[in-house]
């Protein structure tokens, strides 16, 4: 059987090659958004056709999860990862390169299918490394990593474009993804699937699956219904001009690490109240907006509770589903991504049809409506029996019981 690598600094190198792919992944996804209105120039586009290189992403993202996952996972690990990287370096260059808008659409949704997947494959891998005691903390300083691409990577590469052309900051990822991949090739054994204490949940409930997954689903949904619109919020009811939005914006995205930087070490101790702290932080910051929004000091404080709760809520569900999945892992992890990515297309949906109606403000009491739904499914997995075990997990031919190293 081959084992995870024993060596301390392989462990952590994997694990620095997997947080610089999760960086990666997510600012070649959101980075459109900075580099908007270049692309739209260059291609000759509209605004809204840069937009659906976003939106198509995320959809992309939100169907294939599962049914991908499904159809890979007797495929070692580490060929998984290198293709997926592979994919990611290419069509980073193809989009680069290319000069045409229906050529970048096709590329993105190539790093979109290699995305779904790696953040199924990717928890697994990184929680075997290390011992099955400190799996919360291995899944918060990855979640760290993803959520940096929204504070670092996205702004650091709207500058880099707007100081040079759109194109380059793309060749500056593909080099960024090419070091996790060259990382991860030579360090990464091939081991079987479903080996090691990770390949399957600690405590299996379907049951509580289920839960977790519905509040993925309820949270992010109400969490976008608003959050889609909050720059319109934010001036047209809280009366802040454009400089102090982007300002506020930046303040949301850092609270959104910090959130994940002190929830990530309790995860192991508490995993139920990492989860339920941030859902209801979430619905107080989103009915707090509604509620307060007209006042810049109380739209300050919800903003930044709001957006320190959405990194958590999501790193939190990850930790539950390592917990509570019924069967390997990795097909829970990608139930849980196809879930949140389809809430971020169902909450902008939800809240563009409340917008005309009953207006922006709106929105933020919708989607708190929506994160209190959620809270409450959560309490109701508290009052659930304990599962009862139908089959043994770890077994000697599935555990690597070598001695193993904290991050």
């Amino acid at each position: 059987m081959t084992t995870a690598p024993s060596a301390r600094w392989h462990r952590v190198a994997l694990l620095a090659a997997l947080m610089l792919a999760a960086f990666t992944f997510n600012t070649t996804e959101n980075l459109p958004i900075g580099l908007l209105e270049l692309i739209s120039v260059d291609l000759q586009v509209s605004l809204s056709a840069v937009g659906y290189l976003v939106t198509g992403y995320g959809l992309t993202v939100a169907v294939v999860s599962l049914p991908i996952a499904h159809a890979t996972q007797s495929m070692p690990r580490r060929h998984v990862l290198t293709v997926l990287l592979a994919a990611l370096v290419l069509s980073s260059l193809v989009s680069a390169l290319g000069s045409s808008y229906w050529l970048l659409m096709v590329a993105r949704l190539v790093t979109a299918l290699a995305q779904a997947l790696f953040w199924a494959v990717m928890g697994p891998v990184a929680v075997g490394l290390f011992p099955p005691e400190v799996r919360g903390r291995v899944i918060g300083v990855l979640s760290v990593a993803g959520s940096l691409a929204l504070v670092l990577g996205v702004p650091v590469g709207t500058w880099l474009g707007q100081q040079s052309a759109w194109q380059v900051p793309l060749v500056v990822l593909a080099g960024l993804g090419l070091l996790s991949l060259v990382t991860i090739a030579v360090l990464l054994p091939t081991s079987r699937p479903g080996e090691g204490h990770a390949a399957f949940g600690s405590a299996p409930d379907k049951r509580r699956f289920g839960i977790v997954l519905v509040t993925t689903a309820l949270s992010v949904t109400g969490a976008f219904a608003g959050y889609t619109y909050v720059v319109k919020f934010l001036g047209d009811v809280s009366g802040f001009s454009d400089t102090s939005v982007s300002a506020l914006l930046m303040v949301s995205g850092v609270a959104g690490v910090i959130g994940v930087t002190i929830a990530g070490p309790l995860l192991d101790r508490y995993p139920r109240g990492t989860l339920l702290v941030p859902v209801a932080t979430q619905a107080v910051g989103m009915l707090g907006l509604y509620a307060t929004g007209t006042t810049e000091a109380g739209t300050v404080v919800c903003l930044a509770l709001l957006g320190g709760s959405l990194g958590p809520v999501f790193m939190a569900t990850q930790n539950q589903m390592l917990r509570f999945a019924p069967g390997r892992t990795e097909i829970a992890l990608a139930a849980n991504s196809g879930a949140y990515n389809a809430g971020v297309a169902a909450g902008a949906l939800l809240g563009g049809l409340v917008l005309p109606s009953l207006g922006v403000r709106a929105t933020f009491l919708v989607g708190g409506l929506l994160t209190a739904a959620a809270f409450t499914a959560l309490l109701t997995e508290r009052m659930l029996p304990p599962a009862e075990p139908d089959r043994v997990i770890e077994t000697s031919d599935t555990v690597d019981r070598s001695p193993s190293e904290h991050p």
